[in-house]
């Protein structure tokens, strides 16, 4: 008997995923246009930086607040006013005095930031007479963003300080975009894409784009076999259809599912050791193992597809964003109407960075970023940024259509796929409806609303089944129901008469294994 040695006598090379399109050339600054810049007199700035400054000090002179120094610093719509108060005053009188203080100096969009992290100041923002548009292209071809080693970097704009801000999407890990009709929404979620076009190559980067509106990423349809996943038999690679759009949603739930196995069987953490560990060869395709690229979920308009779809938009909404970031799934939904209803309690949890854009009203800003601020912005691309509850003001990187419409042209004519990127199929089961809460009947299995309920208890440690009630509008005998789940699964304690129930679970981690258990995921 022969015995054959079929071990390479030889190391092979890592796998460079780039090689399959070898051809391919990412787009020119070329294809950007050059932004007009309103050219100011240095003396009618300095009159102007003057003229604010010796408002702010009369306006909180009136209040009793004396200062010891004031620093400004210019950007390009607003300018930030840095204020030491003198000692012995106090940070509470300058909170309670805010509203008076904004009256005073008469200027919409004004801010004040008490106090500034990390600074023993105040901060006072006045937007600027003549605020200057910021340029993608100014982004997009500087240094900190050709250089950067970012898995997927966002080039959103500049700050009050006139800083390029460019941040890792794979960090945040979710993003929630919200505002009034025609603050900059479609414009920001324009800037995320040209950017990540301009740095990922085709193999490493998936977009799925929803679009109830079915106009505002119709240019992108022209670059489907570059960078665009779709459903298996469907000819439009934009989804505009809600029932498309709960199918695509569910085949991502599949996908994750099935990386997480590719995961567990590689013994890796998340996408990127993954990747590193299949690049180097450490991995093999015959056990079914694959280069993985990042896919990005773009839903604008997300009110309409709540509003006809509820719970089956949420739910797959809620999976993915509490799970699907360690495998490289990223959600962007944009909405323009920030209500309580659009923008429920499980999205919020989940979806932990927020960009708001102008909104009427204050109550509008707490729903969006959990605090005010969003009602005083000046519009046109002007924006607060929360992440882990730190607000950052940026003015938004503008990217006109002219200028998409000449990258997807000139991404089109190189090399490509056959196809576009395929997701898993997902077919409805003949029982799979909308869910209406209101004919909704007990028939012993978990409720529909059971994990928004479970979030909510256990955010609010608060076991109270009137709580359910109010905040999910369920009636009675339905919050009791689902209270009797939550305490089937140990998440609640037994009734205590008229107390709340005890909480057992503490935090979203315990509840997510809970969540597994039952397999609710």
């Amino acid at each position: 008997m022969i015995n054959l040695d079929l071990t390479p006598t030889f190391p092979l090379e890592d796998y460079e995923p780039r090689l399959d399109l070898a051809l391919y050339k990412f787009p020119g600054f070329d294809l950007l246009n050059d932004c007009e810049i309103n050219e100011m007199n240095r003396e009618e700035i300095m009159n102007e930086l003057w003229k604010n400054k010796d408002k702010i000090e009369t306006t909180l002179k009136h209040y009793g607040i004396l200062t010891k120094q004031i620093s400004v610093t210019m950007g390009p719509t607003v300018t930030l006013y840095e204020i030491v108060p003198a000692d012995g005053i106090r940070i509470s009188k300058i909170k309670n005095l805010e509203e008076d203080i904004i009256f005073n100096l008469a200027a919409i969009g004004t801010r004040i930031i008490v106090p500034i992290q990390g600074k023993t100041a105040i901060g006072i923002e006045i937007p600027n007479k003549n605020p200057q548009i910021v340029s993608i292209k100014e982004i997009i071809t500087s240094e900190k963003f050709q250089d950067n080693n970012l898995d997927l970097p966002l080039a959103l704009g500049k700050t009050t300080n006139n800083e390029l801000f460019i941040i890792d999407l794979t960090k945040m890990p979710h993003f929630l975009i919200a505002g009034a009709t025609g603050q900059g929404k479609t414009v920001a979620l324009n800037t995320i894409i040209t950017s990540l076009l301009y740095k990922k190559h085709p193999s490493e980067l998936k977009f799925v784009l929803i679009d109830t509106k079915k106009v505002e990423f119709a240019f992108y349809s022209s670059i489907e076999k570059h960078y665009l996943a779709k459903l298996p038999n469907v000819k439009d690679p934009i989804i505009t259809d809600t029932k498309k759009t709960v199918q695509a949603l569910n085949s991502l739930c599949v996908e994750m599912d099935s990386r997480y196995d590719l995961l567990k069987l590689a013994k890796t953490r998340n996408i990127k050791e993954y990747n590193e560990k299949f690049c180097a060869r450490k991995l093999s395709p015959a056990l079914g193992h694959r280069y993985l690229p990042y896919i990005v979920v773009i839903i604008d308009e997300f009110a309409d597809l709540i509003v006809i779809a509820g719970k089956e938009i949420e739910i797959p909404i809620s999976r993915l964003a509490q799970l699907a970031h360690s495998i490289g799934i990223h959600l962007i939904i944009a909405t323009q109407r920030p209500s309580a209803n659009i923008i429920t309690g499980t999205i919020k949890t989940n979806l932990p960075a927020r960009l708001a854009f102008r909104v009427p009203s204050k109550i509008d800003s707490r729903i969006i970023l959990d605090g005010n601020g969003a009602e005083q912005l000046i519009g046109k691309g002007d924006m607060l940024l929360s992440i882990n509850s730190d607000f950052i003001r940026l003015q938004c990187a503008f990217v006109d259509t002219s200028e998409i419409e000449k990258i997807t042209q000139f991404i089109e004519g190189q090399q490509s796929y056959p196809e576009a990127f395929m997701l898993p199929e997902f077919a409805f089961g003949e029982t799979e409806k909308y869910i209406n809460e209101d004919d909704f009947v007990d028939t012993g299995e978990i409720d529909p609303m059971f994990m928004e309920a479970a979030t909510l208890i256990v955010q609010t440690q608060m076991g109270s089944t009137s709580l359910i009630q109010r905040k999910m509008l369920l009636g009675y005998n339905r919050a009791g129901r689902v209270m009797d789940q939550l305490e089937e699964f140990d998440i609640v304690g037994p009734a205590m008469g008229s107390k709340a129930r005890e909480v057992k679970v503490k935090t979203n981690e315990e509840l997510m294994h809970i969540f597994q258990r039952i397999g609710l995921f």
